[in-house]
C-alpha cells in the first residue's frame, strides 16, 4: 500500500535523525580458526571475492599488502547488517514513542500528524509529508538528556517486535554479515558502522549485536547542548538537525569521525553509493560489496522500485566498478541465525 514509508530515503533520514540486545555468542561470531570462516555463505564468486581480498591485503610480501592500521572497513546498517523493511527500524521506534507519550498529550487526539499515528492511519500520515514526519521525530527524539534517550532506546529495542517475523529487531541481523565482521577483525581490520540511522539510536546496542563499540559508529545526529542540572553535567538533546550521514554525507562522516579512508565498504542501497566510491576509487587493492535483497521468502525482495532501501544507481555502478553484488537468495545459506 502507498504510505509515507515511500518517502525519499534522505528525507526520511533527515527527519528521523534529527532525532535485542543480546550477548555476542560463538554462534554469531564463529571461531575463525575452526574451518570455514564464512559458514553461512554458499561457495561461489561472492564468497570467494571476500576471501581473496582479505588474503591479498593481509599477506606480507604481497603487492597488495596493507598495514593493519590502514585496514578500515565501513558497513552501512539498515539493509546491510539488519532488516530495513517494511520501514526503517528507527521509524518504527519514533512511531512507538509517539504512542507512548500520548497520555501526556491529550491534544494529539485531534491534531495531525499525531492523530494519524494514534489511529494507525498511514494514508493520512503519508499526506503530512516530510514536515509531518519531522514534527513527530522532533517530539519523540529530543527534549531529554543523552543518557535518558539511551535508556529509552535500550528499553524499546529489548521489547519491540518486527511486524512480520514477530522477533526482536536485534535477532533480525544477517548472520552472513556477522561472519564477515568477525572475519575482518580476526585479520587485523577495524570495523565501523557508517549509517544514515541516528548515531545515538545505534550505539546502545551495536557492541552487543555486532561487536562494534560505540566509538566506531558513525551516524546522523541532532544538536546537543552541555548543561549543568542540579550540579550534574549533562548533554541535552535539541530539536535541531546536526548532521545527516547518508549519500554524499557518508564520506564526510567517515573523514570527520574515522580520519582514515576505508579500503573496504559494504552497503545495500543508493544511500551507500558515495561511500563505496570513496572507499574503492583510489589506488591499491580495494573492495566494495552490495547486499542485494533477492529473497522474498526468507526476507524481502526489492531494489530499483523500492522506496525503502532503493538500489538503483548503486546497482549500475557495481558493474562499472567491479564491486561484489551478493544475492541473498543465491549466496547465503541462511539469512538469520534462527533460520
Amino acid at each position: 500500500m502507498r504510505t509515507f514509508f515511500y518517502a525519499h530515503r534522505r528525507a526520511v533520514l533527515a527527519a528521523l535523525l534529527t532525532s535485542a540486545a543480546g550477548a555476542i555468542t560463538l554462534s554469531r561470531f564463529p571461531a575463525l580458526a575452526q574451518g570455514d570462516p564464512l559458514p553461512s555463505w554458499n561457495d561461489g564468486k561472492a564468497k570467494q571475492s571476500i576471501l581473496d581480498f582479505v588474503a591479498a591485503v593481509t599477506r606480507e610480501g604481497s603487492p597488495d599488502f596493507v598495514p593493519a592500521p590502514q585496514r578500515v572497513a565501513t558497513f552501512d546498517n539498515d539493509g546491510t547488517l539488519w532488516v530495513e523493511q517494511p520501514m526503517y527500524t528507527q521509524l518504527a521506534f519514533a512511531l512507538d514513542r509517539v504512542k507512548a507519550m500520548a497520555p501526556l498529550h491529550p491534544e494529539w487526539k485531534d491534531n495531525q500528524p499525531f492523530k494519524a499515528v494514534l489511529e494507525g492511519d498511514m494514508k493520512t500520515l503519508a499526506e503530512s509529508g516530510e514536515r509531518g514526519l519531522a514534527e513527530l521525530v522532533m517530539i519523540s527524539h529530543s527534549g531529554m538528556t543523552t543518557a535518558e534517550f539511551e535508556r529509552i532506546v535500550k528499553d524499546w529495542i529489548s521489547t519491540a517486535r518486527h511486524p512480520r517475523f514477530k522477533r526482536p529487531y536485534t535477532e533480525l541481523v544477517y548472520q552472513p554479515m556477522l561472519e564477515v565482521l568477525a572475519y575482518l577483525r580476526a585479520n587485523g581490520f577495524k570495523t565501523f558502522i557508517v549509517s544514515g540511522g541516528g548515531v545515538e539510536f545505534m550505539r546502545p546496542w551495536s557492541e552487543q549485536i555486532y561487536g562494534v563499540p560505540p566509538e566506531q559508529v558513525v551516524g546522523s545526529s541532532i544538536k546537543t547542548r552541555f548543561q549543568m542540572r542540579q550540579g550534574i553535567p549533562e548533554l541535552f538533546r535539541l530539536p535541531e538537525v546536526n548532521f545527516v550521514d547518508d549519500g554524499a554525507g557518508k564520506p564526510v562522516g567517515i573523514n570527520e569521525h574515522i580520519g582514515r579512508r576505508p579500503i573496504a565498504a559494504f552497503g545495500n542501497s543508493d544511500g551507500d553509493l558515495q561511500m563505496l566510491q570513496w572507499a574503492t576509487k583510489t589506488g591499491g587493492r580495494r573492495f566494495g560489496l552490495i547486499v542485494h535483497h533477492t529473497d522474498g521468502e526468507r526476507e524481502y525482495a526489492y531494489d530499483r522500485e523500492s522506496h525503502v532501501g532503493r538500489l538503483d544507481k548503486a546497482l549500475d555502478a557495481a558493474a562499472l566498478n567491479d564491486w561484489t553484488v551478493v544475492s541473498m537468495k543465491d549466496d547465503w545459506k541462511r539469512i538469520f541465525a534462527f533460520n
